[in-house]
């Protein structure tokens, strides 16, 4: 019996503790143009692998075996092998240009949007075919993609818009008036909603997607450059660029849960943000300081500050295992 206990024991104390030991962070450091593997367990350096320029956002292969990053300074994106951490393929995708908003999609494509050609990208990873369709916008650069991977929402900075395009078909369908300078985007879990960021003030609009217009507007801290859902689908988080926070808020709801600082300053240039599986962990790229900040967000504290490489930015969370080598770099 007191075997059983202790086992009982250890495996609450498991699922209580936070992110996983074995999870890997990997991220974008475009200043240097590399990728950084980093061992959540000790927060140390298991790799760093060159990239094509200004390595910025990365999706995540639906079994978890790959990386894609996207080299916003060319035409082209970098596959890794995480296991590895070596690169698998660069696939070069011009004329588009400007590669920003990246996800893979459970069907095995990668949609990617440009904001230099204003064009959305849907790649074949296995061999780097692809067909793409221009927004009609200025500034597309980040996108959100349907559960059902059917369409794909474009944040158009410059426009005031967000574009929704059919993957099927790759077809632009239509625009939808957002007004300021739409870049941060997420989708709710159950499709119905979008919340957008606005850079020409301190709010997040939230759009419903059956009518194609703005619900509600929410107070941020100033402004929100990233946002990003909970897995479990209960909390929209806002990674707040001039103010160095997060605002969280009830997605059933829309009402604001509460703020967290994390620098408090824009000298951070506080941007990405990636939330662990549980949905009680966030990394949140502080760029202007060369690291990351792991933050409970249940508790709205910083636990603690992962170092990365120059201008570390894109970031994304993924089960798996990194050594260190032995110098600890």
């Amino acid at each position: 019996m007191r075997l059983k206990n202790l086992a009982y024991g250890l495996l609450f104390a498991a699922l209580v503790s936070g992110p996983a030991s074995a999870d890997v962070l990997i991220v974008g450091n475009k200043g240097e143009d590399t990728v950084s593997f980093i061992s959540l367990k000790s927060g140390k350096l298991c790799a760093r692998v060159s990239t094509g320029k200004a390595p910025h956002e990365i999706a995540i292969s639906p079994d978890g075996r790959q990386a894609a990053v996207v080299a916003y300074g060319g035409t082209s994106i970098d596959l890794f092998n995480i296991r590895e951490q070596r690169l698998i393929r660069r696939i070069d995708l011009a004329p588009n240009a400007g590669p920003h908003g990246i996800t893979w999609l459970s069907a095995g494509n990668i949609a990617v949007t440009f904001d230099r050609s204003n064009s959305v990208a849907l790649v074949d990873p296995r061999d780097g075919s692809f067909a793409s369709v221009a927004t009609g916008q200025r500034g597309s650069h980040m996108l959100a993609v349907s559960p059902d991977g059917r369409r794909a929402y474009v944040a158009n900075i410059l426009s005031g818009s967000v574009t929704v395009i059919e993957l099927n078909r790759m077809v632009k369908l239509r625009d939808i008036a957002t007004g300021g300078n739409p870049e941060a985007i997420a989708i709710t879990r159950d499709g119905k909603e979008l919340w957008v960021g606005d850079h020409s003030g301190p709010r997040v609009r939230v759009i419903d997607l059956a009518t194609g217009t703005v619900a509600s507007t929410l107070p941020t801290d100033p402004f929100a450059i990233r946002l990003a859902m909970t897995p479990d689908g209960k909390t929209a988080v806002a990674s707040n660029f001039q103010s160095g926070t997060l605002t969280l808020f009830d997605v059933r709801t829309r009402r604001p849960l509460r703020t967290i600082k994390l620098s408090g300053s824009v000298k951070a240039m506080q941007v990405t943000l990636a939330i662990s599986n549980n949905s009680r962990i966030a990394y949140v790229a502080e760029t202007g300081s060369d690291q990351i900040a792991e933050v409970d967000l249940r508790a709205g504290k910083v636990l603690r500050r992962i170092p990365t490489g120059k201008g570390g930015d894109g970031l994304a969370v993924v089960k798996g295992n990194c050594i260190v080598p032995d110098s600890g770099q």
